[in-house]
């Protein structure tokens, strides 16, 4: 649970609001940078999206959960749609369009993922306060604690207090405050953010093997996410692709003691695994933060009900 005394206001385009505003299904959404800058904000914050001039117009937002850089081409494999373009190629076109370069130069965005994402009908567009300068490019904080960002505030939940979107949820937390008082915010995890979560608490790399080609990475569910009904970087390893698909299938586990282990199964059933086998009894390579570790209850569930001994 996070206490939130402010919100951003960020400029976009109308290309990627219209692309998003259509998929109120969307859980979550990749705010992406063309140049990474970074953003200090704390999970949690609001973001609200404001178009391009001439359109001086709030027309909808979100709830920052977390910012990280990566590879475009691994920005689109995590979020898809929720990079507010159709295809990878329209996305690469967009942001070498931004950066004056061509689409084969491109490399990392700035990823600042949003969660609960809600976008307004154009009769409910908010026109920007009148402290609003034409010169602002990306965007700026408004205090709930100034008369100017809690009317702003207590507008945009005035207009989502008759809309059913997935941030009504986490909106049930989020009530107008009073003068002087704190949103509380319980951010969540999509799916998209959770697998960029847990590689970055993994520090990019398999915690099996090592490998850091980023590609390569994808984060497992120890315990399924059907099961759970969360997504949390401790119920996460940083595996290669192909040990993910095995580790999901029970061919490999993870004794409870960090002990990576392979079922006799890929031999028997394949006629194969030499590779695999040559891995069973390494040790897990942790996060550096405790919180981050894999949960014990989860490796046991996993262990005992889905490891095919």
């Amino acid at each position: 649970m996070t206490e939130i005394w402010r919100f951003n206001v960020a400029v976009t385009d109308a290309d990627w609001f219209g692309q998003l505003s259509g998929r109120p299904d969307l859980d979550e959404v990749n705010f992406w940078q063309p140049s990474p800058s970074g953003v200090r904000d704390v999970p949690g914050t609001p973001w609200l999206f404001k178009l391009h001039s001439p359109q001086n117009y709030i027309v909808g937002g979100g709830f920052f959960t977390y910012y990280t850089e990566l590879p475009i081409g691994v920005a689109w494999e995590a979020f898809g749609f929720g990079n507010g373009s159709q295809s990878f190629e329209e996305m690469l076109e967009r942001v070498s369009r931004y950066k004056k370069i061509a689409p084969r130069d491109v490399d990392e965005v700035g990823c600042v993922i949003l969660g609960q994402p809600f976008f307004f009908e154009k009769s409910a567009w908010i026109p920007v306060p009148k402290s609003w300068k034409p010169n602002i490019v990306k965007g700026r904080h408004y205090a709930l604690t100034e008369p100017e960002g809690l009317a702003l505030w207590r507008e945009v939940t005035m207009r989502l207090s008759t809309v059913q979107t997935a941030a009504s949820p986490i909106l049930g937390s989020a009530q107008t405050p009073a003068v002087g008082k704190p949103l509380i915010i319980i951010p969540r995890l999509g799916q998209g953010s959770f697998r960029t979560a847990v590689l970055d608490a993994y520090s990019r790399r398999c915690a099996v093997t090592g490998e850091r080609t980023l590609p390569a990475l994808e984060a497992a569910h120890i315990k399924p996410f059907k099961f759970v009904q969360t997504h949390s970087v401790d119920n996460g390893l940083s595996l290669r692709s192909d040990l993910h698909h095995l580790f999901d299938q029970g061919y490999v586990s993870v004794r409870p003691d960090l002990t990576f282990v392979v079922s006799k199964q890929i031999r028997e059933e394949f006629e194969n695994g030499r590779d695999y086998y040559a891995l069973n009894g390494r040790t897990l390579q942790l996060p550096v933060a405790p919180a981050n570790h894999p949960n014990q209850q989860y490796l046991d569930w996993h262990y005992t009900e889905r490891f095919k001994k």
